[in-house]
């Protein structure tokens, strides 16, 4: 069975995808970009900010599926500058303590041209 997980907690989807499916025992979340989900603006700031408000939109995802940044076992992450790779990096390590795998690539352009966006998988079961 697939299910379609829904919150008002991130930002709604704004093309034709869900913002997350279950699927059996995992969760496929869609690549959060640092939108703050109350007004539907950009986070403002540098790549420190976006990455927080990123990441923090993927934790509401999980946490509407009753999971948390623990459950996650792969991420996806998406740059629009390697140069941001250190500082991204410092505010990553900061929820993704259990160290999923990981993808970390540099973009042309992202959605918005926002800085980054990332994307989860995890283990619900």
């Amino acid at each position: 069975m697939i299910k379609t997980v829904s919150t008002d907690k991130a930002p709604a989807a704004i093309g034709p995808y869900s913002q997350a499916k279950i699927a059996g025992d995992f969760l496929f979340a869609s690549g959060q970009i640092p939108i703050i989900p109350e007004s539907g603006e950009t986070e403002e700031g540098d790549i420190t900010a976006q990455a927080h408000r990123s990441i923090r939109n993927v934790g509401e995802i999980l946490k509407s599926a009753g999971a948390d940044y623990s459950k996650v076992v792969k991420t996806t992450c998406f740059l629009a500058d390697m140069n941001d790779f250190g500082a991204f990096n410092s505010v990553y390590e900061q929820y993704f303590t259990d160290k999923p795998a990981r993808s970390c690539v540099a973009v042309r352009t992202l959605p918005k041209n926002v800085l980054c966006e990332v994307e989860v998988i995890a283990y619900l079961g």
